[in-house]
């Protein structure tokens, strides 16, 4: 009996035995999985990191591709291929009769016999340009080779005739003609043992301030009154091409529009250093807008996006197209390398930005009013309940701006002021979402609110943040007014070059800047910079160059 009661003692003590075993062998399996899952994320990081460097090296090698086409790069990119769809005489085949035969190939004859000489034709002609029209008030400029001194010619120089470049300028109301005489020299020999050699001519230098655009006739007071007149007072090229016939001046559409183009290759360096600039800085805000585009391929607009992003604390923006595209992927490269503060409005692409380790997202609490007001008629009682509290947050910026206050004092005001009534009114939100239709006009402003709440109320951490995204929306209204005049952009790569516009003489109304001066000096100066590398092209951007100037 004894043997029979300590069975089950024995039978327990195996039991248990088994199941520590099992346990230790669980705990094994669960940290083997465990590491399994941390290679695993460590892989995934590291293949988003190689990504994100990868997409850095394309993009800067696509600059440097095209600034060593600026420096040794063709001027013309026109390639023609032979068509090999082109129809071509085969008689295999064909039943002709020999008459027929001998006439199409008498026929095909005569045409390669036309064609050859039209080519030859062709290949003597050269394109000559129009001379400016004589009418036009003429300014001379005389320029001497640095072997000549105040215009004195030495007994070693014999003048010949000079070189003369005109290049056509305007000021308000009028164009006039900068004619440029360059004197040219023979150099005489001085010694006898130089006597037998060829005599060496010298010829006074052009300026490149003179021509920006290499050979063309175009100023710089021209082509800037021509980019401003697009870019901020909204006049197509063909409607200045109008104006200036009027003036009696005749300027082809397709020679404004390869100016247009060549100066915004001139300005793209600094493009490229602007957006390097805002885009170090630690608070900037981000918003885009439509831009109707001609697909080349469908021969019809369709609508891409400009996305624009602004340094709210140095008055500086630019304008960003890739293609018309909007998606997540543009702003992942755009943004790649920004750390800081980042304001948008509730577009879903911006909330993988919460994510991202050392950005900061902040909402718009104009977008959330918007919705509000549009939503009085659906709902009065709550909508007028959101818009008061709304407009309390408002009251105390401008509390805020009356007193002047520093960063840390308008903190410390919206801490006081500003943060109770978010609390209170974030709560509202929650206790609301459930009473209203979720597709209804106050369904959605809720709904909306609620869900960018947490980007809304980061405003109050910091005096710098703004409540709202409207310097950027502001920015974007000179291009939402210009599509409507130009009414499109002829493609991708013009796109691209509007932006540039964009970017400069966006910077010259946030600092305040004359457009004209600073894009004159810009035209005329830029130059300087290909030649030294040690000068920083920083030194051009309208903020920058006011102080230098003023």
């Amino acid at each position: 009996m004894q043997e029979n009661k300590e069975n089950p003692n024995e039978l327990l003590e195996l039991l248990l035995g088994k199941c520590d075993h099992l346990y230790q062998e669980n705990m094994l399996l669960k940290g083997k999985l465990e590491d399994r899952t941390d290679v695993d994320a460590l892989k995934t990081s590291y293949e988003q990191t190689i990504s994100l460097k990868d997409e850095k090296i394309l993009d800067l090698e696509k600059q440097v591709a095209y600034l060593k086409r600026r420096i040794w790069g063709k001027s013309s990119e026109r390639f023609i291929k032979e068509d090999p769809g082109q129809r071509r005489i085969d008689f295999e085949g064909m039943d002709l009769l020999p008459e027929e035969k001998e006439r199409a190939e008498a026929a095909k004859a005569e045409i390669e016999a036309f064609k050859k000489r039209r080519v030859k034709e062709r290949g003597k002609r050269k394109p000559v340009r129009k001379a400016l029209p004589e009418d036009l008030p003429r300014v001379e400029e005389h320029l001497y080779p640095d072997e000549v001194k105040d215009g004195k010619v030495s007994s070693t120089l014999t003048e010949l005739e000079p070189e003369i470049t005109e290049v056509m300028e305007y000021e308000p109301g009028r164009c006039w003609v900068r004619k440029i005489i360059r004197h040219k020299y023979v150099l005489k020999s001085t010694t006898g043992q130089d006597s037998g050699k060829s005599s060496t001519i010298i010829t006074a230098s052009l300026p490149t301030r003179y021509q920006p655009i290499a050979r063309g006739y175009a100023g710089a007071s021209l082509l800037a009154e021509l980019m401003i007149n697009k870019y901020v007072n909204h006049l197509p090229f063909y409607r200045q091409v109008q104006m200036m016939k009027q003036m009696g001046i005749n300027l082809p559409p397709p020679t404004v529009n390869d100016w247009f183009k060549d100066t915004a290759d001139l300005l793209r360096p600094l493009y490229y250093r602007l957006k390097e600039l805002v885009l170090a800085t630690d608070y900037i805000q981000v918003d885009e807008t439509t831009v109707p585009v001609i697909n080349n391929e469908k021969h019809k607009t369709a609508n891409g996006y400009m996305w624009m992003a602004r340094s709210v604390m140095d008055k500086r923006l630019f304008f960003h197209y890739d293609h018309g595209s909007r998606a997540r992927k543009v702003a992942l490269s755009l943004l790649k390398d920004f750390r800081g503060a980042m304001q948008t409005d509730g577009y879903a692409v911006y909330e993988m930005y919460e994510y991202k380790k050392g950005v900061l997202p902040l909402g718009c609490w104009a977008h959330a009013r918007r919705k509000f007001s549009e939503s009085l008629k659906n709902d009065e009682a709550r909508a007028a309940y959101a818009l008061e509290q709304i407009g309390l947050l408002y009251e105390v910026e401008r509390e805020a701006d009356d007193k002047n206050l520093s960063r840390e004092e308008r903190a410390g005001l919206r801490e006081s002021h500003a943060y109770p009534v978010m609390v209170a009114f974030e709560k509202w939100l929650v206790n609301e979402y459930d009473k209203v239709l979720p597709k209804s006009p106050i369904g959605q402003a809720i709904k909306y609110c609620h869900r960018v709440f947490h980007r809304l109320s980061r405003y109050h951490l910091d005096g710098r943040y703004r409540i709202d995204n409207n310097l950027a929306e502001n920015d974007l209204r000179g291009l939402a007014v210009g599509r409507k005049n130009y009414l499109f952009c002829g493609n991708h790569d013009s796109a691209e070059d509007a932006a540039v516009m964009y970017s400069l003489l966006g910077c010259c109304k946030a600092a305040g800047v004359n457009y004209r001066d600073w894009m004159v000096h810009v035209l005329s100066h830029i130059h300087d910079y290909d030649e030294d590398y040690t000068m920083d092209l920083a030194e051009l951007l309208p903020e920058n160059w006011i102080q230098r100037n003023s």
